[in-house]
């Protein structure tokens, strides 16, 4: 069974837009269809407007689709969306929905109460939570007083009181400082050894690839790309680029393209499948002779594989 299943999903929006009001459709999924297991980290992209944040919305039970189905942890969010909630968590803003007035911890346990827990339970959870997000000296400060950063790393110990086998987490580093960032990636990591789904989306592409055991690429509501990071750049096609800097070298060289480098300086690119400690001893020796500035390894990345995946920039 996988934890996060969704197959047809579509949703439209009524917009008005103009001077007079126009009525508009804005069609949001276009028969989409995801899955995300146990035990793995799931990256959500796609540029604004693709339709992310209504995936999620209708997953977390937030938002009815209009048509086809979704299952959670094997639930069916829109019969049985009660069973979903208590096996998810979800970060959808993480400056909003505590009580400001409350301590941070207080506001963990009130939480926790609401998902069965006893007030003990939920101390000790919520102390633990602190601890690990390192938050343990804010704890007992207002939440008002706390820093965009703190916010962010306390909605993270809100998703997690109740020990969820599903989460949804969106942008979940943004705002925080290196640190902070990093902690949260080792906490996300820690919690997929654990066997939970982890379903983010992300702008920040780096770490998508950092911590994504599978991606899925969305635009204009539809799939456009899934699987893992390896296989998207092999889907694609995309290999390495090497990258040599020659001083008063020859016009061409068969087999590179050329151009002009940061230096002002001829620069010749081989496109190689090979590992770099394979390759570059050999170029190196067909280019004996020949004055070298720099010579620069450029691995595919996601984000190349997200330019070739969507295309021009969609617009929902």
């Amino acid at each position: 069974m996988k934890a996060i299943e969704a197959k047809g999903l579509t949703k439209t929006y009524e917009s008005r837009i103009g001077p007079f009001s126009q009525k508009r459709l804005i069609r949001a999924l276009d028969g989409l269809d995801m899955e995300a297991g146990y035990g793995s980290i799931t990256g959500l992209l796609g540029p604004n407007g693709a339709g992310k944040t209504t995936t999620v919305k209708i997953l977390a039970t937030l938002l009815t689709p209009d048509s086809g189905e979704a299952r959670v942890a094997g639930f069916d969010v829109l019969t049985e969306p009660d069973q979903v909630r208590r096996r998810m968590g979800v970060v959808l803003d993480a400056t909003r929905g505590f009580f400001l007035r409350l301590t941070g911890r207080e506001n963990l346990v009130y939480f926790g109460m609401l998902h069965d827990m006893s007030r003990e339970e939920a101390g000790r959870r919520a102390d633990r939570l602190l601890e690990q997000l390192g938050l343990r000296d804010a704890g007992g400060r207002q939440v008002e007083g706390y820093s965009t950063g703190m916010k962010a790393r306390l909605s993270i110990c809100r998703a997690l009181m109740h020990e969820p086998e599903v989460l949804i987490f969106d942008e979940p580093t943004a705002g925080l400082d290196p640190i902070s960032a990093k902690e949260v990636r080792d906490l996300l990591r820690g919690l997929r050894r654990e066997g939970v789904c982890i379903l983010l989306t992300t702008h920040n592409l780096w770490e998508a690839e950092a911590l994504c055991d599978r991606i899925v690429v969305i635009n204009r509501g539809r799939v456009v790309a899934a699987g893992s990071s390896e296989q998207l750049k092999a889907t694609y096609g995309l290999k390495r680029v090497v990258e040599v800097e020659v001083f008063d070298g020859p016009a061409r060289i068969e087999g590179a393209e050329v151009g002009v480098g940061e230096r002002g300086n001829r620069v010749f690119r081989f496109i190689t499948e090979q590992e770099p400690g394979e390759y570059i001893p050999i170029l190196m020796e067909r280019l004996r002779g020949l004055k070298i500035g720099y010579v620069k390894v450029r691995e595919p990345s996601l984000e190349d594989v997200f330019i070739r995946a969507v295309g021009e920039r969609s617009e929902l």
